[in-house]
């Protein structure tokens, strides 16, 4: 099995490199950034198994990094920091971190709580894959590639994704979609549901030539359209532009 990797984001870098010497000697694969602005890109493009970060960084704090990795990646995070009030503390829990560690710490202290965290994560080879005419989606990693490329999805817009790729053709009412969302605690109201698909079929056109691939049926609801004649179409269309 492949080693996991954990993504270290320290701007210390004597703190960096004893961290990543005694992961590395667990048996992990480690990198390390130094700066806040540096980290969404990379888990984006390069997702790791596992991020230790810092809170008090150059560029974005990590309680804002934290946050905003949690609209689109459920990556186990562990928070590092010197604030060791309670209020912090439970601050970096409620954004979404899953554990927490206060400096000074033990290395070996940080790589006990990297295995543990890392045992209530399924391992990558249990990853759930759908794939469906041009889109992959990985449900554990809440991952959406179109053409090759990823997409940045809201919950909201992954559980509607998921659904309707599941089910290819057929239509769902917006009823049914606003039971999907409340049944996975996302909430939602019919008329949010046209907003949502026509996010989902902005962001599809930014990253391929499949933004028709989420049809409306009017005076219905949606269904996902991943037929060979659809994709054929379409590709002897954008023959015809060359």
């Amino acid at each position: 099995m492949a080693a996991k990797k954990v993504l270290i984001v320290e701007d210390d870098k004597k703190i960096a490199d004893l961290l990543s010497d005694y992961l590395t000697m667990a048996g992990f694969k480690t990198s390390v950034l130094n700066h806040g602005d540096e980290v969404i890109p990379e888990v984006r493009n390069n997702p790791p198994d596992l991020i230790i970060l810092d809170v008090m960084l150059p560029g974005k704090d990590g309680i804002t990094i934290c946050s905003e990795i949690r609209t689109f990646s459920k990556v186990p995070i562990l928070i590092c920091t010197a604030m060791t009030q309670e209020i912090d503390r439970i601050l970096g829990l409620e954004i979404g971190a899953d554990d927490y560690i206060c400096k000074p710490f033990s290395p070996r202290e940080v790589v006990a709580r990297v295995k543990a965290v890392l045992r209530r994560f399924p391992d990558d080879q249990n990853e759930s894959v759908l794939a469906v005419g041009p889109i992959i989606i990985k449900s554990l990693s809440h991952t959406v590639i179109i053409s090759g490329k990823q997409l940045d999805l809201t919950p909201n817009e992954f559980e509607l994704l998921k659904t309707m790729a599941a089910y290819p053709g057929r239509v769902f009412t917006r009823s049914d979609l606003v039971s999907i969302l409340k049944r996975n605690c996302h909430g939602g109201d019919i008329r949010i549901i046209d907003t949502h698909m026509k996010n989902l079929r902005k962001k599809i056109e930014d990253r391929s030539e499949h933004a028709d691939i989420i049809k409306t049926v009017y005076g219905i609801g949606y269904s996902l359209d991943v037929s060979s004649d659809a994709f054929e179409q379409k590709e002897s269309q954008m023959n015809s532009l060359h």
